[in-house]
């Protein structure tokens, strides 16, 4: 039997690129995209397409709804931060908190149920917001906690995170998709889209996106079809 793996998958480049390289290293992917409560729930709609050109077994879409407790702009408390420092230090008001672990502790359960050999996330440590649970530290200590915590790992086949991208930056993340034959055109980043799905350009995803893609020396095909929103 093929090795299995759960891919968190929120139709964004670093989830898709995460999910085509387990695919090309041998893995059956199980796609889960938790529907958190999120204003920018056009990526529901992207993670779809993207499952499907990944080949998924199958693609679960989970309810959790983190709204009912706040706390972060990209659940409607308060507004979404445009044209921010980039390099600045503090934890922005994006940050939802421990969306991460919950994200993962699903992951971890429906792991255990098909027999999966490990859950494949896009986290990323050095393009990224200043999110405490994209570190690579992070996800060792999650690791460590799945070997403790499933009856898998208490068996002596405990099941591995793996972060492809932790360590790359955005432009390396594109490249790499770039040479796996990823469709970026079905991917959404923006945290404020506007009507139509069509990027607010201003947002911290999507200028960390605008600047992969030119560091990356290529266009941005979501750009091309839909244009920043006016």
């Amino acid at each position: 039997m093929a090795s299995r793996a759960v891919l968190l998958l929120s139709g964004g480049l670093d989830s898709y690129t995460a999910g085509g390289i387990a695919r090309r290293d041998g893995y059956e992917l199980y796609a889960l995209t938790v529907r958190y409560g999120q204003v920018h729930a056009a990526e529901i709609t992207a993670a779809r397409e993207v499952a499907r050109n990944l080949a998924v077994c199958r693609h679960v879409e989970f309810d959790v709804n983190l709204a009912t407790f706040g706390g972060s702009a990209l659940v409607g408390a308060g507004e979404i931060p445009k044209d921010r420092e980039l390099e600045a230090h503090e934890i922005p008001v994006t940050y939802v908190p421990a969306r991460n672990t919950i994200f993962l502790s699903l992951a971890l359960g429906w792991a255990e149920i098909v027999d999966a050999e490990a859950i494949a996330i896009g986290v990323n440590a050095l393009d990224y917001s200043g999110y405490p649970d994209c570190r690579p530290e992070y996800l060792d200590a999650f690791e460590r906690l799945a070997s403790l915590a499933t009856k898998a790992g208490i068996e002596g086949r405990p099941l591995r995170i793996l972060a492809p991208l932790v360590r790359w930056s955005k432009a390396q993340i594109i490249r790499e998709g770039i040479a796996l034959g990823l469709d970026y055109g079905l991917t959404h980043s923006c945290y404020d889209p506007g009507p139509a799905g069509e990027p607010c350009g201003r947002c911290d995803s999507c200028r960390l996106r605008a600047r992969g893609f030119l560091e990356a020396g290529v266009e941005d095909p979501v750009l091309r079809r839909r244009g920043p929103r006016s």
